[in-house]
């Protein structure tokens, strides 16, 4: 059994602010910063590509003959 004292810290999850001040950033964490918004561009870009493909279904299925 592991107790919680046995387990590292975890580091808080810091949130990513459009326009935020990075000049208070490290080399590092900027580009974990760039990492982060292009994991969620990739993602967005995902969702986007679903919904296009159930319009693309309905319309197929609505489409009037």
């Amino acid at each position: 059994m592991v107790s919680d004292s046995d387990e590292p810290p975890k580091k808080p999850k810091t949130e990513i602010l459009i326009g935020q001040d990075l000049s208070a950033l490290s080399e590092f964490e900027l580009a974990a910063r760039i990492m982060a918004l292009e994991s969620e561009i990739a993602r967005c870009r995902e969702a986007i590509a679903a919904r296009q493909a159930t319009r693309a279904a309905a319309d197929t299925f609505f489409k009037k003959s």
